[in-house]
């Protein structure tokens, strides 16, 4: 698994009606494997989140999308940024990702977190629970579904799951590798060192020095050497052709609640969005970026753009 450039689709309010979303989705998803991504990102949420928009915006449950996604292109990794823990039976999440790699003939990636957007929780009827509890079951959960991606049949009774001898079948791989999601880092992190291939990490760029010595600091706790643990950053991109051109695409389109997280924006041309991914981002450790471009990734010949600015700097580091 190699994760150095990433792109993620938060948002389908640019498809004008129903019909058109999905080709959209299809078309970026080819964009961004034909621009040299590695991997190709929904969220897994069913309203739209505070900061992108209304909760009443479109929105695809992912796993269907990916599916549908798997077939539609060739070579690009496909993966939930993240999979929320409290929405899915651990054994069942790992049958569905295993399908999905079976799918798309080993392209896909368990991105997983603990589950954070209390709204959908209650709206849909999932437990909810303390921040604790959240972490408990992820924890379960990672305990059975890791197993089950290497062929194993792990039984468990614990306090929020239980499995008896469960099966994973058929399976083309047994090393299919686990992505968590968060800044947590005492918690996530944690479980990133015991369980994880990959670590998104999700902050403001200028808290990633000390995100990455809390990180350090939990491999070793576990014996791990840090080296094995690949990381990314999730950066919120905006890019054009020239910097006047971008700075107006991030007027036009950020919000002043939006403006609150500026740290994790990326705002320029090509050049000036280069320096600040390497600056901000590559700099401090960080082995590659997965960008989301909500205001114009749709629009043709920009993940082409993207792909270009960015894939010079994290090739290197393949």
């Amino acid at each position: 698994m190699t994760i150095r450039l990433g792109y993620q689709m938060p948002s389908f309010s640019h498809a004008r009606s129903p019909r058109e979303l999905f080709p959209s989705v299809i078309e970026q998803a080819r964009a961004a494997e034909a621009a040299g991504f590695d991997a190709a990102f929904v969220m897994d949420h069913f309203y739209q989140l505070p900061g992108l928009g209304a909760p009443t915006e479109p929105m695809l449950e992912a796993y269907t999308t990916l599916g549908a996604l798997a077939t539609a292109t060739e070579r690009i990794q496909l993966s939930t940024l993240v999979t929320g823990n409290t929405y899915r039976n651990p054994a069942l999440l790992a049958k569905t990702v295993t399908t999905l790699d079976v799918v798309s003939g080993g392209r896909a990636v368990l991105g997983i977190g603990a589950g954070w957007f209390e709204l959908e929780h209650e709206g849909y009827g999932f437990e909810f629970g303390t921040f604790t509890e959240r972490f408990e079951r992820l924890t379960e959960a990672l305990e059975i579904i890791r197993p089950m991606l290497h062929g194993e049949h792990p039984s468990a009774d614990g306090k929020w799951y239980r499995t008896r001898e469960a099966l994973n079948e058929p399976r083309i791989r047994d090393d299919l590798p686990i992505m968590l999601g968060g800044g947590g880092e005492k918690k996530t992190f944690g479980l990133a060192a015991r369980f994880a291939d990959h670590l998104n990490i999700i902050c403001d760029a200028s808290e990633l020095p000390r995100k990455v010595e809390a990180l350090h600091a939990r491999c070793a706790e576990v014996d791990r050497d840090p080296a094995t643990l690949e990381t990314s950053f999730l950066a919120f991109v905006y890019l054009d052709t020239d910097n006047d051109r971008a700075r107006k695409l991030y007027d036009a389109n950020v919000s002043d609640a939006q403006r609150a997280q500026a740290d994790r924006h990326f705002v320029g041309g090509p050049a000036e969005v280069a320096e600040q991914i390497q600056r901000r981002v590559l700099d401090h450790g960080i082995d590659g970026v997965i960008i989301n471009m909500v205001a114009n990734g749709h629009e043709p010949g920009i993940l082409e753009l993207a792909g270009n600015t960015l894939r010079p700097l994290v090739a290197g580091s393949a």
